[in-house]
């Protein structure tokens, strides 16, 4: 039996991902937010006789104490991980800090899943063929704001998304470097615009462009063929990334290996001044 750890596994494109899976027969932990959304899980587990299989992790991805307290969580749960699914995501009209001081975009889209990737690598590479499955867009034209990655000064909501995007780009690239001997494939997806709870706090204008968006996207049941096979069969390359089912290059300029090594530096220093005690793999 494989394991499949999602974030963001209670709506969406990780939770048709999460049933999938558990429709296989597969063991499954989903991580999430609402406790509500939580009992809907294993609602749908129990309707696929799959209850002693589920699993539900209830935290708020954007504090990096309860995304160290889920990894914890699933440490408890699983002697394995054959696939992370990193889907959790986010989106702030107006700025938020945490109570961890960070901000909100930031810390959700980014920093939780250095924090899973990094400090899950030990179990995943415990498995035959594992691998780490970041959907957060490759590919995109986000600005990276050095100077400001927290936007303090100009936040604008679609800036902090596009900014998150390419940050994680650099998180792929950051993990292959930072560990060249690891049996983990890390995989960059955007899949394109698909047709999801698109989570987030919105003003009506940004609402009523998001439900013309809806129109035209994917249906999920459609857009997660490419990804299931993806994870059914990952690349053989230590790092890749796929663009609506097309691979795209992960050397080209957004891949910056010395963009990636200040991004990873940079995060590194950031947690060991300000975040919970650091649980390595």
């Amino acid at each position: 039996m494989k394991t499949y750890v999602v974030t963001g596994g209670t709506d969406g494109i990780g939770r048709a991902l999460a049933l999938e899976y558990l429709e296989r027969g597969q063991e499954v932990i989903v991580v999430g937010r609402s406790a509500e959304k939580g009992e809907a899980w294993f609602d749908a587990a129990r309707h696929h006789d799959a209850a002693g299989r589920a699993h539900f992790v209830q935290a708020d991805l954007s504090l990096v104490s309860e995304t160290r307290a889920a990894i914890d969580a699933i440490r408890s749960v699983c002697a394995k991980i054959d696939a992370l699914v990193l889907c959790a995501r986010h989106f702030r009209t107006t700025r938020l800090v945490t109570a961890e001081g960070l901000e909100n975009t930031f810390a959700h889209f980014y920093l939780s899943r250095f924090v899973l990737s990094h400090e899950l690598a030990g179990l995943l590479e415990a498995a035959d063929t594992p691998v780490i499955l970041n959907v957060a867009g490759p590919g995109g034209g986000g600005k990276i704001y050095w100077e400001d990655l927290q936007l303090a000064r100009e936040y604008d909501g679609q800036r902090a998304l596009a900014q998150g995007g390419r940050l994680n780009d650099l998180l792929g690239v950051g993990f292959a470097d930072s560990r060249p001997e690891t049996t983990v494939r890390y995989v960059l997806l955007n899949p394109g615009t698909v047709d999801t709870s698109f989570s987030g706090q919105y003003t009506p204008e940004v609402m009523a462009q998001i439900e013309a968006v809806r129109r035209s996207a994917q249906p999920v049941e459609e857009a997660i063929a490419p990804i299931l096979t993806l994870l059914d069969a990952p690349p053989a390359a230590l790092l890749s990334a796929v663009v609506r089912g097309e691979p795209l290059s992960p050397h080209g300029p957004a891949f910056a290996i010395e963009e990636a090594r200040r991004l990873h530096e940079h995060t590194e220093k950031l947690l060991a001044a300000g975040a919970p005690p650091h649980h390595r793999a």
